[in-house]
């Protein structure tokens, strides 16, 4: 006969529920009950029976997190963050992959419905909200918005990412700034915005020869970073788009025989894992990844557990500027 939660807790002389939540790592359990739980799991080889526990529920425990990249750390670190949310609550991530195609989100969607997931995190390639407004379970969209839907939202203020990005260039001295634009995404154009805000401050020109498309790979970034550099007077500081952008922008440059931040000083955005280890540090916006999936978390966990639709929430996390080697020509002290 299977071993069930009842004989564990009988054995301990505990509630059922409470080494339910031992056995989550919930906050509620202290350590040391949390381990005689384990300890005596483990003894009677007991395993969860998830399909047993759904048909008594009516729920899965399944949240599916669709992204469009999981190459760069910021999605991962997201998904890291969302488990860690998550688990504690008894839920477990299921993670699909989009490739920033639009068609292949909207078919992974489907098939994570279709697996009866309890919710969904979506950081969305979509330009347009029709399949999503008929999605009938709850979901939060993260970092990136869709025009003309009202959902659930977590994210950063992308106009600010770009305004900090270009002023502390401009503080550094640049004066013939360049923008390595992102794709035609929410998060892209409030970056551009941030960029063209900063330059009109201080009554500098934005060239629109200086915004060149650059997408979200550092391949993208070192080509389009080749074009700027043909570019008569060339620029003297550039915003990338995202941290991959800047790191293939760099490349470029170095290649060139040229300095950096001498020459050319950069900053991206993200604050992604590596980006204090490069060859030259890269100055950076940080989105604060760990912050935006427990925020995420939190949202989705609270309308999971409604019994009736909640009005749509959005949660803004603000940028923080880190200063590393890539635009530090004033020799200031570093940040982060």
């Amino acid at each position: 006969m299977p071993v069930r939660m009842k004989d564990i807790a009988k054995d301990l002389g505990i509630s059922p529920m409470a080494v339910s939540k031992a056995l989550r790592d919930h906050k509620d359990i202290g350590e040391d009950t949390k381990e005689r739980v384990r300890q005596r799991a483990a003894e009677l080889n007991y395993r969860m029976d998830w399909v047993a526990r759904s048909m008594v529920t009516g729920r899965t425990y399944l949240v599916g997190l669709v992204v469009p990249d999981l190459m760069q750390s910021f999605f991962a670190e997201i998904a890291t963050a969302l488990t860690a949310a998550l688990s504690p609550e008894g839920y477990h991530l299921l993670i699909s992959h989009s490739s920033e195609n639009a068609t292949e989100e909207a078919a992974n969607t489907d098939l994570l419905v279709s697996r009866k997931v309890d919710g969904l995190v979506i950081a969305s390639a979509r330009r347009s909200p029709q399949t999503l407004q008929s999605l009938k379970i709850p979901y939060v969209l993260i970092d990136r918005r869709i025009t003309g839907l009202d959902a659930n939202y977590v994210g950063t203020k992308n106009d600010e990412v770009g305004y900090l990005a270009t002023q502390h260039l401009i503080e550094q001295g640049c004066r013939r700034i360049a923008h390595l634009k992102g794709p035609a995404l929410s998060t892209a154009a409030g970056r551009l915005r941030g960029y063209r805000r900063a330059l009109s401050k201080h009554r500098l020109v934005a060239r629109e020869e200086f915004v060149v498309e650059a997408g979200h790979e550092d391949v993208s970034g070192y080509q389009a970073m080749q074009r700027l550099l043909l570019e008569q007077p060339r620029p003297d500081g550039v915003f990338c788009f995202n941290d991959p952008v800047a790191v293939g922008a760099m490349r470029a440059i170095l290649e060139a025989g040229l300095s950096i931040p001498q020459d050319i000083a950069i900053i991206g955005a993200a604050n992604m894992h590596y980006s204090d280890i490069m060859r030259v540090p890269l100055s950076t916006v940080d989105q604060c990844t760990t912050q935006m999936g427990e925020q995420a978390a939190a949202l989705l966990l609270a309308c999971m557990a409604s019994k009736s639709p909640q009005a749509p929430r959005q949660v803004i996390v603000p940028p923080r500027l880190i200063v590393r080697s890539s635009s530090d020509r004033r020799g200031g002290r570093a940040s982060g």
